[in-house]
């Protein structure tokens, strides 16, 4: 596991539209690359119990979407899935990489979703393949927790204000299987707060209603993908668990699909082992090298 202080200070920062996007690259470029996407309402950090083990097998490329962790927040800004999409590209553009793997969480899972839409509309295929952990990639088949109803409606932004640290916690108690450590839930806090980004969360949520706009596009990017896709899913999840997975089956039928017991919505961090074993043997099984 790498500190949230070492993760910042190993990190670099990508201008876009004058905002500041930090990013992580761990650099072998004679490795091929994954693209690791996080999900609301943490940061990158959230993969740092699987990165040493995936950078002995990938160049590692990450990023704190804009409105998270040590990314720009601004107030006047037009949060989306597909700005979000924007952003990648860019990074991906400036570091030279044309093509990669993509490993996807929650909110990631919708920017991975739109990747791939983008790739039926070019000659050129970006995405090698895409695993995707818990999240909302067939919207209705998502439960969202009463507080994400609660920031999402019209009085959204006095629910921010009044969000505390224990309130916090308490969903990430309620979503999760297995007790993360207190630490650990401080520190997603903690990033959180990071330029008033609590009080961003009613624009950055609105992605809910992003999934129902754009349902046709990004499930039918699942059905029509041209690379091998993988959901594992944490089936204690409440918000995208087992429903989550039913739905799938029938919807993306040539996807595979590893459902993990007593895991709940932070698959990767509540059970790093089972997360990477599932990956490799979806890489070892589809991926040449």
């Amino acid at each position: 596991m790498i500190s949230v202080e070492q993760w910042q200070q190993e990190g670099n920062y990508f201008s876009f539209e004058q905002r500041r996007i930090f990013y992580r690259d761990s650099g072998e470029v004679d490795k091929p690359t994954l693209l690791l996407i996080h999900g609301f309402p943490t940061s990158s950090w959230d993969y740092t119990h699987v990165w040493g083990v995936l950078a002995e097998k990938f160049r590692l490329v990450t990023l704190d979407m804009i409105g998270y962790g040590f990314s720009d927040k601004p107030k006047n800004f037009h949060y989306s899935i597909k700005r979000q999409v924007d952003i990648i590209e860019q990074i991906l553009e400036s570091l030279s990489i044309e093509q990669c793997h993509v490993l996807s969480h929650d909110y990631g899972d919708s920017v991975a979703q739109e990747l791939l839409a983008r790739d039926l509309e070019s000659d050129h295929k970006k995405v090698l393949s895409l695993i995707m952990l818990n999240g909302g990639v067939i919207p209705e088949s998502q439960r969202p927790v009463l507080l994400q109803k609660l920031l999402l409606g019209p009085f959204g932004f006095i629910i921010s204000r009044l969000t505390s640290y224990s309130r916090f916690k308490k969903n990430f108690d309620k979503i999760c299987a297995v007790k993360l450590p207190e630490e650990e839930i401080r520190t997603y806090w903690e990033l959180t707060q990071l330029q008033d980004g609590v009080f961003r969360i009613p624009k950055v949520i609105q992605y809910i209603k992003e999934r129902k706009q754009n349902r046709d596009r990004w499930v039918g990017a699942l059905q029509n993908a041209r690379c091998p896709i993988c959901f594992i899913n944490g089936l204690e999840d409440p918000v995208s668990g087992k429903y989550m997975v039913e739905s799938f089956k029938k919807l993306v039928e040539k996807a595979e699909v590893v459902e993990l017991e007593n895991i709940g919505h932070y698959p990767q961090v509540e059970s790093p082992e089972l997360v990477l074993k599932s990956a490799n043997q979806f890489w070892e099984a589809h991926l040449n090298g």
